[in-house]
Order: structure tokens, then C-alpha cells, then sequence
């Protein structure tokens, strides 16, 4: 049995770096600064770029929904820093957890852990429903009829019907896929995720380069729609309240840092790969919402899940209408693979903490993986995707994610102050002036998300407090 500690006991850089080296395998540092940019590409763009938009500039920010990825972006990148400074510090998987225990202490880690979940698991979850819409669309494509869902009857709980339950057959095919690879190695998922970087980005540069002819400057106005007199629908308020929304379309630059421990220079290589896939996807992002919303009127995209499509259509090129479609296919396959890596480097974490079973922890003498991990994920994450239509996850990931930037904000200043002999190869500049301004940022898009998603991540959180003093507070430093 562990040792009662404090709530707020923090680990010493020297202990992280112990328990990291532990056991009969490691995993295998196999990942340059290229390989990290292309993770991060990988991850950020996706399902919040070529799903969300529309939606976003319809319900909140109009045409202003380029401000709105400006805004999201200037907090990324304020929060980047702080993420880049810590990673170089401490180069071992766990990403924010790992940074929160350092820093704030092992409830907090935990806190940030658990939010994580929310991040990766279920957002893959949800991007694997996704995929599995436009896999569909596009064998129509080709005359080929694939069901969507296949029905499974009416679902009834003590005799209340909860509606009808169908299965996703192509969500949960892609997940155990994705899952697979991972599981092989990760210099196989990093070629397969650098193929599919390569072709999507391909994709977003010709939608640009073609959409740009096919605008209507009428579309643009009004740039900022007068505010209908409730908050977060258009006017100031509504691009902060898209800022939110879209932030989903950002996060996965800080999945770059669950893999410094497969970096082979992490102090060198993770500012680069969590700072230049940021650069990138950024401009993509802006250049792809301005001509987006200059094809299509915001208007006409409210409740459109595939506004990229609604206005590829617009153009006379059937090839490219496939092109885009397979290049969208491929944006969600490499997001998928990208969280779940993530996820399985932080529930490694944990597990050497002793806050999960130590099966999240087990490598692979040979693949040198999580492989035990990635496959308990799997099979959760495929049940998800098979059967939930998980609506609303765009919004609890966006707020989970906003919650670990804050605290990895908060986390850079507190080790200034109390480690300050500690080497920093990469040093986040203007301290504490930068942190204090990511935490603004985050925390103005946090408060401008509506009420049920802060419900929902109340409940989440309550979960996670249960779990915690249920079995992980227990079993903290307790590792075999």
C-alpha cells in the first residue's frame, strides 16, 4: 500500500525522469523535428477545419469567423510557448499531465489527466463518425450505395424508449485500424501520418487556389453581424463564442508533446514541432475561411456538417469534388491517429504514477509501444464511435483542452519561481507577461462557451474526483 501523501504533492524533475526510464522497455526515440511538425499538422487539421467552420460562421461570428481563428490562434500560441518551454524541460511522455505533476501537484495532474480523456479518446471517438459520413459520400460518389448506420432496433430502459440504436460499421473499422498501426510501431504511424499530412495539405492548397475564383463579395457583407441581443450570436461576442467553438479545430499541436519521449532531440526538436505545426495550420486556416466564406454565404451553412463540400460543389470540377473528398477522408484519419497516440502516451504516464493499472504502462518488447494501452483504447473508443452519435464532444473537447492550456500556463510561471537553476532550452519569452496572457485568452474563450458544456465538464470532472479518491489515490506511487 502507498504512503498517505498531500493532495498537492509534486514530483521532482529528477523522479519524472526515473519513473519514465523504468522498466524492461522503453519506447523507442524514432522522431525528428519533421516527423513532430507533420504530428502536429496531422492532428490540428481536420474535423474542426473541414466540419466546424461552417457551423461556427453560421451560428456565431458571420465572415468575422476569420477573426475567430485569429483569436484561437493567438491563444495557442501564447499557450505553445509555455507548452514549448516545458517540453523541452522535461522530455518524457504525458504532455500537460505530466507538466501539471511538476508543477501544481498530483490532484491537479490528475484533474488535467482525466480533461484529457475528453481531448483524445472521445474526440477520435467523434472524428470517426466523421470519417465513416463521408466514406459513404464518397462511394456514392462512385455509384457505390454503402449504409450509413445499420439499424438496430429502439432501445427502452425501465420502459422509457430512448430512441432508435443503430451501429456505425465504418467508425469502429477505422478506430481498430488506426489502432493497429499504432500498436505496430510508432515509426510506421509517423509515415503513415506524414503520407496523409502531405496529401491534405495538397487538398486545402487547391481548394484555396481554385475557391479564390468562385467568390462573391456580396458573401463578405456584413464582415461582422450586428449582435441579435443574445451573447455569443454574432456581433464582438459571437467571434469570442466561435473562437471557442472552433477551437477544436486547434488543439492536437499539444499532442506533439506526448511524444518527447520518442523525439530523438526532444530539447531541440519539440519547440519546433509544437510552434511550426501551429505557424502552418494557422495560416491554412485563415486563408481557408476567408474563401470559404466567400463561396458559400454564412447564412446558407447553418447546420451544414460539410460545408467544404457544399461549396467544392459549386465548382464545374467533378475531380476535384472527389479529390477534396478523399482529402477530408484522410484529415480525419490522421486526427484519429494522432489522439489515440496521445492518448496512450498520457494514460502511460498515469500508469507510472500508479494512478492507473499498470497495463496502460506495459511497451512491447519488440514494437516498443504501449501496445496494451492502444488495445484497452481500441475497443472502448470503437464501442463509442459504433453507436453514440456524439453531437455536442466538439464543444466538452474544445473547453477540456482550453482548461489544460491554462494550467500548463500557470505551471511555466510557477517553475520560474520555484526552479528556477533548472536548464531551459527552450525559454518562453516575456514571463510571466505571455503566460498571464494565454491564461486571458483561454479563459475568455472557456467563459464564452454556453452553460451546458460547463455542465457537462462539472459532471466529467465529478467523475473523475470519484475515480481518483475511489482507487487512484489509493494506489499513487505505486507502479507494479
Amino acid at each position: 500500500m502507498a504512503t498517505k501523501r498531500s493532495l498537492l504533492a509534486v514530483k521532482t524533475f529528477e523522479q519524472i525522469i526515473v519513473t519514465s526510464e523504468a522498466g524492461e522497455h522503453q519506447l523507442k526515440r524514432a522522431l525528428g523535428p519533421w516527423n513532430l511538425v507533420g504530428l502536429g499538422i496531422g492532428a490540428i487539421i481536420g474535423a474542426g477545419l473541414f466540419s466546424l467552420t461552417g457551423i461556427a460562421a453560421a451560428e456565431n461570428a458571420g465572415p468575422a469567423i476569420v477573426l475567430s481563428f485569429l483569436v484561437a490562434a493567438i491563444g495557442c500560441a501564447l499557450a505553445g510557448m509555455c507548452y514549448s518551454e516545458l517540453a523541452s524541460m522535461i522530455p518524457v511522455s504525458g504532455s500537460a499531465y505530466t507538466y501539471a505533476h511538476a508543477t501544481l501537484g498530483e490532484l491537479v495532474a490528475w484533474i488535467i489527466g482525466w480533461s484529457l480523456v475528453l481531448e483524445y479518446a472521445l474526440g477520435a471517438a467523434t472524428v470517426s463518425v466523421s470519417w465513416s459520413s463521408y466514406v459513404v459520400d464518397l462511394f456514392h460518389s462512385f455509384g457505390v450505395a454503402l449504409p450509413a448506420k445499420i439499424p438496430l432496433g429502439t432501445l427502452d430502459l425501465a420502459g422509457t424508449s430512448i430512441g432508435p440504436l443503430s451501429l456505425d460499421v465504418g467508425a469502429i473499422l477505422i478506430i481498430v485500424a488506426v489502432s493497429l498501426v499504432l500498436m505496430r510501431g510508432i515509426t510506421e504511424s509517423a509515415w503513415l501520418n506524414t503520407v496523409i499530412v502531405i496529401v491534405k495539405v495538397s487538398i486545402v492548397l487547391a481548394v484555396i487556389a481554385v475557391g479564390v475564383f468562385y467568390i462573391e463579395p456580396a458573401n463578405y457583407v456584413p464582415f461582422i453581424p450586428p449582435n441579435t441581443g443574445n451573447f455569443g450570436e454574432f456581433g464582438v461576442s459571437g467571434i469570442f463564442r466561435a473562437a471557442g467553438v472552433i477551437f477544436f479545430a486547434y488543439i492536437g499541436f499539444d499532442a506533439v508533446s506526448t511524444a518527447s519521449q520518442e523525439a530523438r532531440n526532444p530539447q531541440r526538436d519539440m519547440p519546433v514541432g509544437i510552434l511550426g505545426s501551429l505557424v502552418v495550420c494557422t495560416v491554412l486556416y485563415v486563408a481557408f475561411a476567408l474563401i470559404l466564406t466567400g463561396m458559400v454565404n454564412y447564412r446558407d451553412m447553418q447546420g451544414d456538417a460539410h460545408p467544404v463540400a457544399t461549396a467544392i460543389n459549386l465548382t464545374p470540377f467533378p475531380v476535384l469534388q472527389v479529390l477534396v473528398k478523399v482529402g477530408i477522408i484522410g484529415g480525419f484519419t490522421s486526427v484519429m491517429l494522432v489522439m489515440l497516440l496521445g492518448q496512450s502516451r498520457v494514460f502511460r504516464a498515469m500508469s507510472a504514477d500508479g494512478l492507473l493499472p499498470a497495463i496502460f504502462g506495459e511497451i512491447h518488447p519488440k514494437w516498443r509501444t504501449p501496445w496494451r494501452s492502444n488495445l484497452i483504447l481500441m475497443v472502448f473508443v470503437s464501442l463509442f464511435s459504433g453507436f453514440l452519435p456524439i453531437s455536442t464532444l466538439g464543444h466538452m473537447t474544445s473547453i477540456g483542452t482550453l482548461l489544460a492550456f491554462v494550467i500548463v500556463c500557470i505551471g511555466v510561471m510557477v517553475l520560474r519561481r520555484t526552479r528556477p537553476d533548472l536548464p531551459r532550452p527552450y525559454r518562453t519569452p516575456l514571463v510571466p507577461l505571455v503566460p498571464i496572457l494565454g491564461i486571458v485568452v483561454c479563459l475568455a474563450m472557456m467563459v464564452s462557451l454556453d452553460k451546458a458544456t460547463w455542465y457537462r465538464l462539472v459532471i466529467w470532472i465529478v467523475i473523475g474526483f470519484a475515480v481518483y479518491f475511489g482507487y487512484s489515490r489509493r494506489r499513487a506511487g505505486v507502479t507494479g
